[in-house]
């Protein structure tokens, strides 16, 4: 934790106990307190030395925020628990690396990179589009689209209502009735990629993220996880680390 008292939410998402969002959805449920006191305001700050506990449970010391790329198969959904019980992204993940949340998501049919790390508030900021981070992907669609059939996609467009940023499309190959095309976009709403390609009359029947900002799915197998060096991340990650993290390894905080 910060040598500064911090908002116990934010705690909450750093510890990797849950997202911020969600973490607030824990103090409304009376499920959080401090120094033995139920909380009930997200507001709430935290100073050094506090005890917090959720559930009961205390948030002890844990090691810094740490960071994986995941190549997700396609048939896994992005979510820790499913109402229809299908499999998840978390449902497949070694034991041994903690409870970790995803850096945005890739839909149930969609597969390649996915970022995992257990500090919600880094995924938070990962997912930012103030990062500026580029998704970069390959997709396959039913059709054959022209240079001219993308190039609208440049300068954003909108599709039932919803306006999507700008969006860099290309063909890489086409055979028969399909076509290979690399998609590049710094924001990433719901479906995107789909949405919009379908709109334009292409079918995407498969879909490959093959970048998110630096990071790269490379020769990463179907199912495997790799850690980030701690290196890359304070290169890579700079500011959007903890300020007793940026310059190197600390000792944190971690739900017990």
């Amino acid at each position: 934790m910060s040598a500064e008292p911090e908002r116990i939410a934010k705690v909450l998402a750093r510890a990797g106990v849950a997202s911020r969002r969600n973490a607030e959805k824990l103090i409304a449920e009376g499920r959080v307190a401090l120094d033995g006191e139920v909380i009930t305001s997200p507001a709430t700050k935290v100073a050094p030395g506090q005890r917090l506990t959720v559930n009961g449970k205390a948030i002890q010391d844990k090691l810094p925020s740490a960071l994986w790329r995941y190549h997700k198969p396609a048939g896994l959904i992005t979510t820790h628990r499913d109402p229809e019980g299908r499999k998840t992204v978390f449902d497949t993940l070694p034991r041994e690396i903690g409870r970790v949340v995803s850096v945005g998501r890739l839909d149930v049919n969609s597969e390649g990179l996915l970022l995992l790390t257990n500090d919600g508030a880094l995924a938070r900021a990962l997912e930012l589009p103030a990062t500026g981070w580029v998704r970069r992907y390959r997709v396959r669609v039913f059709g054959k689209p022209k240079p001219a059939d993308l190039a609208a996609l440049k300068g954003g467009i909108t599709v039932a209502g919803v306006r999507y940023g700008p969006m860099e499309a290309a063909i890489d190959s086409a055979k028969g009735d399909n076509a290979w095309l690399t998609v590049a976009l710094a924001e990433g709403k719901n479906r995107e990629v789909r949405r919009v390609l379908e709109h334009l009359g292409f079918k995407v029947n498969r879909l490959i993220r093959v970048a998110y900002g630096p990071f790269q799915l490379g020769r990463l197998e179907r199912g495997a996880i790799e850690r980030v060096p701690p290196k890359v991340m304070r290169e890579q990650l700079g500011k959007l680390l903890p300020r007793d993290e940026a310059g190197g390894d600390a000792r944190r905080r971690r739900a017990a």
